[in-house]
Parts: structure tokens; sequence; C-alpha cells
């Protein structure tokens, strides 16, 4: 269901959260609507987009937080709208999608994901800060992959996070750098107190602390899933991403920028 958070500003949350199960978000100004992120395959997308239809404005904007499937699979239901996102972003949707490798990652979220799947190029490529409308501005960060972009609502209080936040689920870090992720969370938190992530619920600094503590201490194991300290995340959504967040700190501490090992075995390609 779409939640008014604020006048013009709504979230769809996902329950039960996990893998392939992210969240979006609307935020509606006088020339239409902004979507952030577009979720998975059509059985996620259509009825958000279905909802976001009832509002009864023209849907003008796209915003992708993250290349990944789960953040941006449903771009196809917004056919009419710019597409913003970063370079990265529009350099993986240039390529061909395998739904084999989504169906390892996301199980039975990504059944509608087949040999069909498309999603639009990006039309607006962000690289600095930018008013996209009276209420939004498209801020760039880094973190969950090298060039990410979050959504501030400064007005509303209300910053849309999407892939740089998760709340009660173990994010993936494979294409990212926990260390600058977690550095990135101070700047994300200067944009506005109410978070809204791309998994779990709503949140705020104690939600977004606990997440930076998680990804320092990925980095404080060095490479050794086994040496992760204990902490909240113990009771998280998806530990079985703990070990590639591991594996991909160390392997950025030693200068290898590769995929790591865990992460191939996790889509079946190791």
């Amino acid at each position: 269901m779409l939640d008014q958070l604020v006048p013009g500003v709504h979230a769809w949350l996902q329950e039960p959260a996990g893998p392939g199960r992210a969240n979006a978000a609307v935020v509606v100004d006088e020339d239409g609507v902004t979507v952030v992120d577009t979720l998975l395959g059509p059985s996620q997308s259509g009825p958000f987009g279905d909802a976001v239809d009832a509002l009864g404005f023209p849907v003008r904007r796209v915003v992708l937080t993250s290349s990944n499937a789960e953040f941006s699979g449903g771009t196809m239901r917004f056919r009419l709208a710019a597409v913003y996102g970063r370079r990265q972003t529009s350099a993986h949707l240039d390529q061909p999608v395998d739904p084999s490798v989504l169906h390892q990652l996301y199980g039975d979220a990504a059944a509608d994901v087949d040999e069909d799947f498309r999603t639009r190029p990006v039309s607006h490529v962000v690289n600095a800060p930018v008013q996209l409308t009276a209420a939004a501005v498209a801020v760039p960060t880094t973190g969950q992959q090298a060039e990410n972009l979050v959504v501030a609502v400064p007005g509303a209080g209300i910053v849309l996070a999407g892939a740089m936040c998760s709340f009660g689920v173990t994010p993936l870090a494979h294409q990212g750098d926990p260390a600058a992720w977690a550095d990135a969370l101070d700047d994300l938190l200067d944009l506005a107190p109410i978070v809204v992530p791309g998994h779990g619920p709503i949140g705020g600094e104690e939600e977004v602390r606990v997440l930076q503590d998680y990804l320092r201490a990925c980095v404080d194991a060095r490479g050794d899933a086994t040496q992760l300290r204990a902490g909240p995340w113990d009771a998280w959504t998806a530990p079985h991403h703990h070990v590639v967040n591991v594996e991909r700190a160390a392997m950025l501490a030693d200068g290898d920028d590769g995929i790591p090992p865990s992460m191939l075995r996790l889509v079946g390609r190791a």
C-alpha cells in the first residue's frame, strides 16, 4: 500500500522485508510525480504503479538509487517518465539481464523475471546534486555501489535513501565499499532526520548508526566472516550476505576491486 508520510510524500514499504523485496517512494509536485526506485518484476512494480496512477498525477520522473534489479527492475512500468541515475547505473542498465542470476539472488521474489525481462535505460545521468523539482533534490553518494543516488525532500525533513539504507535486512555490498559506505552515511544524515530505506521500516539516526556500525564491523573482520563482531545485525534477515560484505571489504583494503568469490558462489557462478 502507498502510505502518505506527509502531504506530497508517499512510501511503498514491502513486508516482510528481504532480498528482492525493496521499498519505493513517491514525491508529488505541481507538475506531476517523481518515483524513487521501481521494485523488481511486474508482480511488484505493477501494483506499485497502479497505486501511483491512482494519485491522479502524471509520472514525470523516475530516480534510481542503484542499478540493482530490486530497485530498477520495474522501470518499464513507467514508460513515459524520464529516468535519472548515476553513470554506473546507466552502464549497468545498458547491459542484458541474466534472469538466472536474479533467481539465485532473490529467490521467489524473482519468479516473474524471465527471458523477456527488460529495463529502461537512464535518460539523465546525475553527477552532482540537482534540484529535480520544487520539493525534491537528487544527491549523488557512494557506498552500496561506487555510484548511488538518494532523494532529499528538505521541506518534509525526509530523505528517500533507497539502496543506501537497509534496516533489519543485511545489505549486499558486492559492488560497493563498506568503509566508504559507512562514511557516506554521515552526509546522508545531514540531509534529513527521517529516512525511508531501501529495505525495512522507516527510521532515522538510530537505525542509520546501526547500519554504519555494521559496515565498519565488516571492515574490522579483515576478510573472516567468523570474526564479525556481535551486534543487532545478528538478527537481521539475509545473514548469508555477511560473508560477501566482509570479503569485499578485505579485497578493497588489498587494492582488489573484483567481485568477491563468495558472491560468485551465491549466484551459482563459481
